[in-house]
Order: C-alpha cells, then sequence, then structure tokens
C-alpha cells in the first residue's frame, strides 16, 4: 500500500540515512578502498552464482553497486573473471555475518567478506570498544532483521505518482522520509521492481538487497552522533561489506549527527 505520511515506526530515519550514505560514497575520497569491496563482493557473488549478472540476483546487485560508486568497467569485468576463473583470490574470501550492540542498545548486524576471520574478529571488537558500544554472540541480534530490497527516491524529484509502476511490479510500500521516497520490495521482486522504475524513467539515490529491522529502537539525539560514528567506523574497516541498525531517528536529526 503507497504511503503518503512521513515514515514511521520500524524504519525511522533509515531511508533518509541511505541516502546520506549513497550521497557520501559519491564523494568519498577513499574511492580506492571502496572499489576494492566492490571488487570483493563481486568476485565472490561470480564465484557461488556464475558470471552471468541475468542469471545471478546477488551478482547483478554487486555490479550495479559498482556503477553507481563509478568503477570502471574493466574493473568490474576483472573481478568477475577472477570470480569465475581458476584463481584463488575469490576462494580465499568467505561471507561471515557478525552481531553487537551501539550506543542507545541499537541493534547492529555486520556482513563481512573475509580471507582471515581472526583479524576481522579482532578489529570489529576493537571498534566496538572504542566507539561506545558492544559486540554480541552469534544469534543475539540476527532475529531483529529480514532481507529486503530498498530502492530510495528523491521526494524533490518525482511525486509519489511517479512511482505507481513500482506497485504494479509487485513492491510492498512507497513510504515517505522527509525528503527522499522508499520503496520496498521482497528479495524476489527487487529486480521487476527496479526496472520498472528504470523503464519510467525514475533514477535512484540508492537500489540495493539490504537487512531490514522488524524492530527498532528510540535514540535520543544527545547519542545519535555516537551511533553514527560507530557505523561509520565499522563501514571503513576492509573487510566489511555492510552494517545494518535498528536505530530509529527522525530524518532532520541525521542530518545534522552527519553535517
Amino acid at each position: 500500500m503507497v504511503g503518503t505520511a512521513p515514515k514511521l515506526g520500524a524504519v525511522s530515519g533509515h531511508s533518509k540515512w541511505a541516502s546520506i550514505k549513497h550521497k557520501k560514497k559519491a564523494t568519498d575520497a577513499k574511492r580506492g578502498q571502496l572499489f576494492t569491496k566492490l571488487a570483493r563482493a563481486i568476485q565472490v557473488a561470480a564465484r557461488e552464482g556464475g558470471g552471468d549478472p541475468a542469471g545471478n540476483a546477488a551478482l547483478a546487485t554487486a555490479v550495479e553497486k559498482a556503477r553507481q560508486a563509478s568503477m570502471p568497467k574493466d574493473n568490474i569485468e576483472r573481478a568477475i573473471a577472477k570470480g569465475t576463473g581458476s584463481g584463488a583470490d575469490a576462494d580465499s574470501f568467505e561471507s561471515i555475518v557478525y552481531e553487537g550492540y551501539g550506543p542507545g542498545g541499537v541493534a547492529i548486524l555486520i556482513e563481512a567478506l573475509t580471507d582471515n576471520r581472526n583479524r576481522t574478529s579482532s578489529e570489529l571488537r576493537a571498534t566496538f570498544t572504542r566507539r561506545n558500544g558492544n559486540m554480541g554472540e552469534p544469534g543475539s541480534v540476527a532475529w531483529i532483521f529480514e532481507k529486503k530490497g530498498e530502492l530510495v527516491v528523491d521526494a524533490q524529484r518525482y511525486s509519489e505518482d511517479d512511482l505507481f509502476p513500482a506497485i504494479d511490479a509487485g513492491a510492498d510500500d512507497i513510504n515517505l522520509d522527509e525528503d527522499v521516497y522508499e520503496i520496498v520490495t521482497a528479495p524476489e521482486a527487487f529486480t521487476a521492481v527496479k526496472q520498472a522504475l528504470e523503464q519510467a524513467g525514475v533514477e535512484f539515490e540508492s537500489a540495493e538487497l539490504s537487512m531490514r529491522p522488524t524492530t527498532t529502537v528510540p535514540v535520543e539525539e544527545s547519542e545519535v552522533a555516537k551511533l553514527i560514528g560507530l557505523i561509520d567506523a565499522l563501514e571503513e574497516l576492509d573487510d566489511i561489506q555492510a552494517v545494518h541498525a535498528n536505530f530509529d531517528v527522525d530524518a532532520d536529526v541525521l542530518e545534522r549527527a552527519t553535517a
């Protein structure tokens, strides 16, 4: 169902956060580190599901993220070749999920691709400790999250009517979060919804499969900067692919905390 009210409840501020992160990555001085992470994700996706994005949703998503980050086409093709070839690069990486808590009791779920579990665990534990958080035991917060497709669109460029093709293509919901719309889909409907919007001429601020919280924790404004600092520090680690959290924060507070 299409929602016209500001986004409330379980995902308050999350589409705004996705938009902020997307813009940050577009101007990130650490572009080389970002490309390394993207290439690693492409390699592993190609190894596990084959080198054709049309038949490998994980690879299609990884390639799309790389394109959004302006990663050169040659880099993308090399990463796919490494993943499908006989080299050991992709084989050396494994996907691991880590869990923890941030300031305000916020649950944090971390997706990593690593060739050294001990190194990754040590770096994560040190980052949590330094940034006012705590590592959790396996299963401590994972149950709070579920995989969904998320597409974020600039509400100043597009109206709700412009997004109706998403509903026709199978989107679960459309919500307004301050100055961005968020389209939520089941994982299996993500590609169809994305293609329907692209065919309608809609451009995205971000579009990806993500782990969304089913319940959230309100965070006091005094704690938000600490929380965002922890999330940023986790995302900067070389082995970390994605960080998900179940905070409930108003969009304007997020803007101030990330200014």
